[in-house]
Parts: structure tokens; C-alpha cells; sequence
């Protein structure tokens, strides 16, 4: 429950007149008029705190840099120092409550930062919150700056900050993996192409590529990540740079670089890395192709454990909750089914972003906040996904080691083993008296006296069956 303000109100004004702001709060008018206009969702700046914490680097970079230039005050600049940095410690985060959808293209978020930066700096101060001739939102903390390159700059650091966190939840998920394909190396199984029975493997093969088809992931995510470390502070307005002084465009994104010790670099073209929003496609691109592999392999799964009697029934998952409401003993694959469905969540999102990014007009993309929600909730929704998938899943998975042993001698594909030996005439006839007679086609082979039972077995053997090898066996017979 929320504790109840008793403080009293502030008056603070602006273009369009007065506003009560709560004396409980950090924020001031341009966030109250953000709060009344964007009741939009439930995703709050709030919820994604690298964002939060990324506007307190971006601030700490601006201030930084116009303190060098002469700017600000030694006061005033050590107080903004301050606060930046005590928001990058965790402070304050509930006085960042503006919808992360809104219109304005950011500038309610950058003035809710602008806002609480400036009434603790003016509380470090010894001033009172409000008493803007001493520190203002707008001259001091918003100096040589607009919403058009401070938003931006902090939504690529903040997707910076979220994608190393991402990559040790997925790292994490590989991980395990690949711990189940060495725990399964030397179970044989039939793979399948096209739902229908293909040629031996081993399950162990089969976990191990889910490992490696996600692990080939990690250098796209890395691609896109360094992309976001552009950045067109100093732009200002449209990338024109009015506002600022001469230099200090490379003295802020010096400074960003040294706060956060990234290789953040300056963008080479400010008017069109100001409407240019395709560092946000590009990385949410990354988190839709991993989405589909993740989506694929989770399905995967379900069809692997599907039975428990009636379905292939190779491996069983971690039973975690009561299947249905009628019929006793079911179990559901509900891990999987619930990580498929923010896979279909975080591709949606990927359409989203892109939509919005194509939807940049003139100088700025006024859709930039659509694209940050999504992003910062594409992260959020897969590392939930992956520790789940991971922990209540991909951990507990056994293997039925009879049964896939069973279908690959029952298997008619097996031929396909003996075709290079044998022959695909040979094979072809084998085959077709299996599928008519219901003989395996090891039984088959020896009955036909196409090879002896120890050719047969060599041939047939997991470690030959798996891999290319080379067999100097040649047929008895030919059908």
C-alpha cells in the first residue's frame, strides 16, 4: 500500500499556467501534465530502472561537459553530479511515473528527469524543490540540450545496460543445454525431417544443436548492441546542433564514454541520427531471430515428451502443475508453452518497432517511445522466459532411453545407413518389404542374406550411424 503524501502541494508553472505538484515529490509540472495526458498503460518509466538509470548517465554526461565549458556553476554543477548519481545508485525510482507510451516523442521523460534532478540538486543546494531561479530543469539540467538527442541517447545506453544483463540469462539457458547434450551423448535416437522418421542420431546431438543454433546468436546481439553506443548528443532539436556551444557535442559523449567505460561514440551524421531510429530495428531484430530459435526449440521439446504413451514419448519434462480440469493424471508441457508465447510476444514487438521506426517525419521520429517500451519489454519478458525455461524445465528433463533405442530398431529409415553399403537398389527393397510385411529391416538384411549379422551390426553400430564414416563392407547379394 502506498503511503499517503500529507505534505502539502508546491506551486510550479509553465507555458500553459499552474499546477499543484505533491511536496511528497521529486517530479514538477511537465510531469503532472504528462501523468493527466498518458494514462495509456501499464508500463511505467519505473519499471525498466536501466532506463531510469541511463537518463541519470545521459544528465551526468550533459553536465559534465557544460560544467567544462563554463556552463554551470561549480554549485550547481556538483549538485546535478549529485543526483545523477545518486538515481544510477537506485534512488528514487518511483519519482519516474510517466507512461514509457506517450506522445511528445519523449519529452515527458526527459523532463520528468530533468524535473527530479532538479529538486534534489536544489535539496543538496540548501534550496527548497520548486526554486527553479536557483537550479532549473530546463536552463541547468536540460542545458545544451533537447529531447531529440537526450531521450535517444538514453534509450541506447539503457538497451546497452539491459542487453549485458540479457546475454548472461541466455548464456545461462545455453549452458544448460549443453549440459543435457553431454548427459545424453550416447543415447541413440531417430531424428525426423518433415514430422517423419529420418536417420539416427543421438539425443545428445539433438541438445546440443539446440545449444549451438542459440549460441550463433550471442554475435548478432553483440552487432546490435554496438550499434546502440552511437549516439547524437549535441544534436539538439534536429541534429543542427542550436543551443550548444562549438565542442560541446564531443566533450558529452567523452564524458558518457568515461561514466560508463562503453566505446560511446559520437554519431557522424547528427541531422540524420536524429530521426533515424534503425539501431532500435536492428536490435530488437536480434531478439526476434533468437525468439524463433527459442520458440522452435521449446516446441521442439513438446513433441519430444509428447505422450506420455501415445506420442514419441523420448524425454520427459519436469512435471509442474495438474494438466487439465476433467481428465485425472494429465500433465501439460506448460514451460514451453509459456516460452513459445513470449517468443510470439517479442516477434509482435519486432513489428512494432519497425512500424514505428518507418514512421519517422522530417527531422525526428515522433513514435520513439513505442519503440523503447518495446525493446526494454521484449528484455525483460524473454530473461523472465529463459530463467523458467532454464530452472522449471531444460534442468529436469530425462531421457527414456528404451524407448528411443526401440524406435530406431523399429524404424524403417534405418536403410538409410545401409545405402552406401548395399546399395539404394537393395535398400529400396528392403524398405518396401518392411512397410508391407511389418519386418524390421534388421531382421530383414540378414533373412535376405544381404549382409552377415557382424557386417550388419557394423553397419548398424551408433558410433557409425552418426557421423560420416567409411566402411569397407561390400553386399552378399543383390535383390
Amino acid at each position: 500500500m502506498e503511503e499517503k503524501c500529507d505534505k502539502g502541494f508546491r506551486v510550479e508553472s509553465d507555458l500553459l499556467g499552474s499546477v499543484k505538484v505533491p511536496e511528497c515529490d521529486l517530479y514538477g509540472v511537465q510531469t503532472m501534465r504528462g501523468l493527466e495526458n498518458f494514462e495509456i498503460s501499464r508500463f511505467h518509466l519505473s519499471d525498466y530502472p536501466a532506463f531510469v538509470k541511463a537518463l541519470a548517465i545521459t544528465k551526468l554526461g550533459a553536465a559534465m561537459a557544460n560544467h567544462e565549458l563554463g556552463l554551470l556553476t561549480d554549485e550547481q554543477y556538483n549538485a546535478i553530479a549529485q543526483a545523477c548519481r545518486e538515481i544510477m545508485d537506485g534512488k528514487y525510482l518511483d519519482q519516474f511515473p510517466v507512461d514509457m507510451i506517450q506522445g511528445g516523442a519523449g519529452t515527458t521523460t526527459n523532463m520528468n528527469a530533468n524535473e527530479v534532478i532538479a529538486n534534489r540538486a536544489l535539496e543538496i543546494m540548501g534550496h527548497k524543490r520548486g526554486e527553479y531561479q536557483y537550479l532549473s530543469p530546463n536552463d541547468h539540467v536540460n542545458r545544451s540540450q533537447s529531447t531529440n538527442d537526450a531521450y535517444p541517447t538514453a534509450i541506447h545506453l539503457g538497451l546497452y545496460m539491459d542487453n549485458l544483463r540479457f546475454k548472461e540469462h541466455y548464456k545461462t539457458l545455453i549452458e544448460a543445454f549443453r549440459k543435457k547434450g553431454e548427459e545424453f551423448k550416447s543415447i541413440i535416437k531417430i531424428g525426423r525431417t518433415q514430422l517423419e522418421d529420418a536417420v539416427p542420431m543421438t539425443l545428445g546431438q539433438t541438445f546440443n544443436g539446440f545449444a549451438s543454433a542459440m549460441e550463433e546468436e550471442l554475435k548478432h546481439l553483440d552487432e546490435a548492441a554496438d550499434d546502440l553506443l552511437y549516439v547524437n548528443m549535441g544534436a539538439t532539436a534536429i541534429g543542427t546542433g542550436i543551443c550548444a556551444e562549438p565542442g560541446y557535442a564531443e566533450k558529452c559523449v567523452a564524458a558518457l564514454s568515461e561514466i560508463t567505460g562503453w566505446n560511446v561514440r559520437l554519431a557522424p551524421d547528427l541531422i540524420g541520427a536524429t530521426w533515424d531510429t534503425s539501431s532500435m530495428v536492428g536490435y530488437s531484430s536480434a531478439l526476434k531471430r533468437l525468439a524463433t530459435k527459442v520458440s522452435k526449440i521449446s516446441n521442439d521439446l513438446r513433441l519430444l515428451a509428447s505422450g506420455p504413451r501415445c506420442g514419441l514419448g523420448e524425454i520427459n519434462l519436469p512435471a509442474r502443475q495438474p494438466g487439465s480440469s476433467i481428465m485425472p493424471g494429465k500433465v501439460n508441457p506448460v514451460i514451453p508453452e509459456v516460452m513459445t508465447q513470449i517468443c510470439y510476444k517479442v516477434i509482435g514487438n519486432d513489428v512494432c518497432v519497425t512500424m514505428a521506426s518507418e514512421a519517422a517525419q522530417m527531422e525526428l521520429n515522433a513514435m520513439e517511445p513505442i519503440t523503447a517500451q518495446c525493446n526494454f519489454e521484449s528484455i525483460d519478458i524473454l530473461i523472465n522466459g529463459f530463467e523458467t525455461l532454464r530452472k522449471n524445465c531444460v534442468e529436469g528433463i530425462t531421457a527414456n532411453e528404451a524407448k528411443c533405442r526401440n524406435d530406431v530398431h523399429n524404424s524403417i529409415s534405418v536403410v538409410t545407413a545401409l545405402n552406401p553399403v548395399i546399395g539404394y537398389k537393395n535398400s529400396t527393397e528392403i524398405a518396401k518389404i518392411a512397410m508391407n510385411t511389418g519386418k524390421s529391416v534388421y531382421d530383414l538384411v540378414l533373412e535376405l542374406g544381404v549382409l552377415s549379422k557382424k557386417e550388419l551390426d557394423t553397419v548398424l553400430s551408433p558410433e557409425n550411424m552418426i557421423r560420416p564414416v567409411k566402411l569397407d563392407i561390400k553386399p552378399r547379394k543383390h535383390l
